[in-house]
């Protein structure tokens, strides 16, 4: 009794410690893996490289998704957050110019990129010094990404305009609440993995980013 009770406050320690580690290693990689995917746009918008299209973008997401999930314990994960990240980012860039080819589109990107920034800060800042779990959501979540990935797709093939404005908006706050899901899970040690952590939240952000890139270039452009 007495080795338990001289024991539980050193393991307390030690495990607030390694979530400190944790969180501190998941904000220090997104913000290299948001600049460096800032680059790789920045490249294919100076290059005016077209898009890849619907299929190579889901393929090579899903596949660079997979080898950083494969080798997200090993050295090579990080490898593969960046080129997961990288290729994210290369396909970011013709939309963005798609944008900018607007009337009014510098500012429509802007407001996007500003909402994006001001969201996301605002909800992990709450979650870290509210310290409330929102571990409830994650099925929620699931299944809501799940049903808006496959509207999504539809409105793509049978263009459906209406129907990809309300999946974007869908997508807003699905995206919202898993940057609430996500920092609660790294702060009660329900993410151990600082690298898929990134990647949750970089997904994150980058379809934040998209989605009020549409919302607010449909309504500027009035239709």
């Amino acid at each position: 009794m007495k080795e338990s009770i001289l024991t539980t406050p050193y393991a307390g320690q030690t495990a607030s410690i390694e979530t400190s580690k944790v969180i501190r290693n998941t904000y220090m990689l997104l913000s290299m893996t948001l600049l460096f995917s800032g680059v790789t746009a920045g490249i294919s918008m100076a290059f005016n490289l077209p898009h890849p299209g619907i299929l190579l973008t889901l393929g090579g997401y899903f596949g660079l998704l997979f080898l950083t999930t494969k080798f997200r314990d090993s050295g090579l994960g990080i490898a593969f957050v960046f080129a997961l990240t990288g290729f994210m980012g290369f396909t970011l860039g013709p939309i963005i110019n798609s944008y900018l080819s607007m009337a009014n589109g510098g500012q429509i990107v802007m407001m996007a990129m500003g909402a994006t920034g001001t969201i996301f800060l605002s909800l992990s800042a709450y979650a870290l010094i509210s310290r409330k779990d929102f571990s409830f959501m994650g099925s929620f979540l699931m299944v809501g990404i799940l049903v808006a990935f496959i509207a999504g797709l539809s409105a793509i093939f049978f263009e459906m305009p209406m129907l990809s404005l309300a999946v974007s908006s869908m997508f807003v706050l699905l995206m919202s609440g898993l940057i609430l899901h996500q920092t609660s899970s790294l702060i009660h040690g329900g993410e151990t993995n600082y690298i898929m952590a990134t990647v949750t939240l970089y997904v994150s952000i980058f379809n934040l980013f998209t989605s009020l890139l549409h919302l607010l270039g449909f309504m500027n452009s009035g239709e």
